[in-house]
């Protein structure tokens, strides 16, 4: 969980420790990434794109992670140098003083995330959760979506009890019949469609027009921009090669998670791949979904999403 405390004490302390030893600018020795063990990332790994990109002088280290908040903590002390999240974790890290910037956006989750419920719960509509217990990752893009969606169905936040929960203890809790309802993502979504043939009751791509995001380290950008542009070089790389062969996709991640075919072939199937530049518009929507969370009083302040954007320097 993303805590203003956590941040603080990374910003005070552990962040100028680690990146004393760091080689900068002159001569980037290795770029530490971190993942989640879904989509654009596997791929990268598999197929080696970033390392092409940045040549044989330069180490990729790849760096996993269950969720995007710890993910956005590990970038703001500078355990890892960049690293891709959902919509939400940035906002959050960002509100908390995270030394972050946003480097490009990557297509939303869209089919690939959703609230559901078993068959048999006797939930027919997202309004039907009131005074219901949702399991979903605090921080992470399944709140987004929860909190949008319980808005749009004209519920408040508070008549709704969401229970907090990484998307393993979120699949523990929906299959023994603990919740409700569970706002989550790919794989986790498609092995509960696979396995329970859940009742759907609001998709990302139904409720929220957002992205996801490739972060970086705030400083680590600012000093290594063409080792950025080589990064994100790798990634379009990627992103091309999943879009043609979404059979190997699902193959390479069932490989890395264990995760039955059935479930990676669907994930891969409704997956959306690319790497873009963020543009006023993708700003505008970010800022909106931090805006909501502020209305909310899910964050501690009010952000201006734009001031943690990477502006590149022209070339």
């Amino acid at each position: 969980m993303i805590t203003r405390r956590a941040f603080g004490a990374g910003l005070a302390g552990t962040a100028g420790l680690l990146w004393s030893g760091r080689v900068l600018a002159a001569g980037v020795s290795e770029v530490r990434i971190g993942f989640q063990k879904t989509n654009l990332p596997v791929v990268a790994q598999r197929e080696k794109t970033i390392e092409a990109a940045l040549g044989p002088d330069v180490a990729v280290k790849w760096v996993e992670f269950t969720a995007g908040p710890p993910l956005v903590e590990a970038l703001n002390v500078g355990a890892i140098d960049l690293g891709w999240t959902g919509d939400a974790p940035p906002i959050f890290g960002q509100a908390a003083g995270a030394a972050i910037s946003y480097v490009a956006a990557l297509p939303p989750n869209g089919l690939g995330e959703a609230i559901i419920t078993k068959a048999d719960s006797g939930i027919a509509t997202v309004a039907d959760l009131k005074g219901r217990t949702v399991a979903v990752g605090k921080g992470t893009s399944a709140q987004n979506l929860l909190v949008a969606a319980v808005e749009a169905a004209g519920l408040g936040y508070d008549q709704i009890t969401p229970t907090y929960l990484a998307p393993a203890d979120g699949a523990a809790a929906f299959a023994a019949g603990q919740v409700d309802a569970w706002s989550v993502w790919d794989p986790f979504l498609a092995i509960a469609e696979t396995r329970y043939q859940p009742k759907v009751l609001a998709r990302a791509s139904d409720i929220l027009k957002v992205n996801t995001y490739f972060l970086g380290n705030r400083d680590f950008v600012a000093a290594n921009p063409e080792t950025t542009k080589k990064v994100l070089a790798g990634l379009r790389s990627a992103a091309a090669w999943a879009d043609v062969h979404r059979t190997e996709v699902a193959q390479a991640l069932h490989d890395v998670t264990g995760v039955p075919i059935e479930a990676q072939a669907l994930a891969a199937g409704r997956a959306e791949f690319g790497i873009f530049e963020i543009t006023p518009e993708i700003i505008a929507n970010q800022q909106e979904t931090a805006d909501r969370f502020f209305r909310l009083g899910l964050l501690p302040k009010e952000i201006k999403v734009a001031e943690a954007v990477w502006v590149p320097p022209a070339t």
